[in-house]
């Protein structure tokens, strides 16, 4: 019932579905090479015990550890998108679980590489850089070094490496439930309509200017995540239980730092995004007055967040969506540009449109030696476009990553990853609000700003703070219940609308529910660290600022070949420091002020 207004997958046009045969021409290829890899994965065991026999034998085994690896990526990419696109497909979800325990075969094959290159000396690993054929391995040896203290022995780090296929397989139960189990009520419209309810087409909903519709929607979706409380908060509990085990198995101090370790972030990088954002709340209390006046409501409801603030929003097809977007990058020259258009238009990167089954949210996938691939579903408006810019964004920066970087140094970390994304969204922006005079157009195009920024800005720190706590208490062996997460993530909010806005403490206290970001342990808070980063770049690049494209290409070509923060400085940023996120919000203050005035 929750669907039926939705075409199946077969009733999709071609031309708007991810290209699946840039990597493999049917299931049953991809189901050959799985296969294939899990049989060479064993293979590799013939360098165990070798690797101080000197370089040629560590070259050849660096050499077939990247191909394994890039196999793994191109096999859960492709499954992954397979997947996501029709999460009623059973063998879909089959394979989506088959690639997850490959990655786990090939972690535990190759997980006595590390140890004894270790074993070796820090002298003797670093004179290995000298070798020409072995030069490229100067960031990964010091980073191995940096890291040496938390590698363990070669049977612990086989025995991690196992375990990440049942760790692997928690958030796939929560993906199960809610994008394939979980049956939503239908919205119920003034006039009495209904209209199915999805993940994929709740936020079209949301955004509609019937708030029957919109209260019955959200109550709906929020009172299915309420009535299977209990499961969920076990099943985030078993995930934050992994991160412990996995903490503590590491020898790190805390998850947090577990988290930001790999990618030599301090933690001050967390809690510097903390402390600015308690510190503006103030200036989302100002937006929500302005909202509740635009919208002419007594009270403002959670239901209203994306409300349009005008009778109706302009259209913007896909095609003409994409030529925006690509005026707005114009700045970064013909070459990106085109690549952009072309993987849009006719290299299908993206799969568009909806479909029952199709899962909710956007992301940017693929692997090196493919391309990028795009799941999200767009409904020809500004917030899609800018969604599809977003995950552009992403995409970009992993193929100048891939063309450019060995697969070593191809998994750049989210640090960064939200930078490229957001900055593609702050490019398009810009150019919209300075170059498109019709009122109604910049309205739209302040009301994505805001939705943005709310997501990226107000979401995300408020989940980051939730994440911290549930982590800490774990950690102190306190654990929490449903209800315990329901009134944390109550007070969160609260705090944050300020008095401004009603809080239905159950519905709004299950947020934390509704993102699966939360499986990915300390991602959201990064997020916000993007738009910061992404606003200052995109600032400096429309400025004209010498240099400064050629600078942000570096950065997106550099991969993990440079830690996090110094890749962001060569682009142009210091994310050392709070500034660009004190500048954030001054951004966002400018866009309240011109809502305000615009809407009057």
């Amino acid at each position: 019932m929750a669907e039926v207004n939705l075409p199946t997958r077969d009733q999709i046009d071609q031309k708007y579905k991810w290209n699946s045969g840039s990597a493999f021409a049917s299931a049953a290829d991809w189901d050959a090479e799985a296969t294939k890899l899990a049989a060479d994965a064993g293979n590799y065991k013939r360098f165990q015990g070798r690797l101080a026999e000197g370089p040629e034998v560590i070259e050849e085994a660096m050499a077939e550890l990247q191909e394994l690896t890039r196999r793994a990526y191109v096999l859960g990419s492709w499954a992954g998108m397979a997947y996501a696109v029709d999460t009623t497909d059973a063998e879909a979800g089959k394979r989506y679980g088959r690639a997850n325990g490959l990655f786990g075969q090939v972690a535990a094959a190759v997980s006595f590489v590390e140890p004894e290159l270790l074993a070796l000396g820090a002298d003797a690993l670093r004179a290995l850089t000298q070798h020409a054929q072995l030069a490229y391995l100067g960031q990964y040896v010091d980073n191995l070094l940096r890291r040496q203290a938390h590698v363990r022995s070669a049977e612990v780090e086989e025995l991690l490496g196992l375990v990440a296929s049942p760790f692997g397989n928690i958030e796939q139960t929560f993906s199960m439930a809610v994008d394939a189990d979980f049956q939503f009520p239908p919205a119920i419209g003034a006039g009495g309509e209904q209209q199915a309810v999805s993940n994929a087409n709740l936020p079209g909903i949301l955004a509609s200017p019937d708030r029957d519709a919109r209260r019955t929607a959200w109550e709906g979706y929020m009172d299915e995540f309420l009535a299977h409380k209990n499961s969920l908060a076990s099943n985030l509990m078993t995930s934050i239980k992994a991160n412990v085990f996995t903490m503590r198995a590491r020898r790190h101090e805390s998850t947090l730092e577990l988290a930001l370790f790999p990618w030599n972030l301090p933690d001050a990088s967390f809690h510097n995004l903390i402390d600015v954002f308690k510190k503006n709340l103030p200036t989302w209390h100002k937006y929500w007055r302005v909202r509740r006046k635009a919208l002419g409501v007594d009270e403002l409801n959670p239901y209203d967040i994306w409300a349009p603030l005008s009778g109706s929003r302009p259209a913007v097809p896909y095609e003409r969506g994409v030529e925006l977007i690509c005026d707005g990058l114009a700045p970064m020259g013909p070459e990106y540009v085109e690549t952009v258009r072309r993987g849009c238009l006719a290299d299908r990167w993206v799969d568009v449109k909806p479909n029952k089954g199709k899962m909710g949210g956007a992301f940017s996938s693929g692997a090196p030696g493919v391309q990028p691939w795009i799941m999200m579903t767009y409904t020809d408006e500004v917030f899609s476009m800018s969604t599809l810019a977003h995950e552009l964004g992403h995409s970009m920066h992993s193929l100048l990553t891939w063309q450019n970087q060995p697969v070593l140094y191809s998994d750049y970390g989210m640090f960064v990853a939200e930078t490229a994304s957001n900055f593609h969204q702050a490019m398009v922006r810009g150019h919209l609000l300075e170059n498109v005079d019709d009122a109604a157009f910049q309205l739209a195009v302040l009301e994505e700003a805001m939705s943005n920024f709310h997501r990226y800005f107000f979401i995300m720190p408020t989940l980051a703070r939730f994440e911290l706590e549930v982590h800490q208490r774990e950690e102190r062996g306190e654990g929490l219940s449903a209800d315990d997460m329901i009134e944390l993530m109550a007070d969160l909010f609260s705090e944050g609308y300020g008095g401004e806005m009603r809080v239905d403490r159950p519905r709004v206290g299950m947020t934390w529910a509704t993102f699966g970001h939360l499986y990915i342990d300390y991602y959201v808070f990064q997020y916000a660290t993007g738009i910061s980063a992404a606003n200052a770049l995109a600032k400096r690049i429309r400025s004209g600022a010498p240099g400064a494209v050629d600078d942000y290409l570096k950065f997106l070509k550099s991969g993990n070949a440079l830690y996090p923060i110094d890749a962001l400085k060569v682009a142009g940023v210091d994310m050392t420091t709070p500034a660009p996120v004190e500048a954030a919000f001054e951004v966002l203050a400018g866009y309240v002020d011109r809502l305000e005035k615009l809407v009057g």
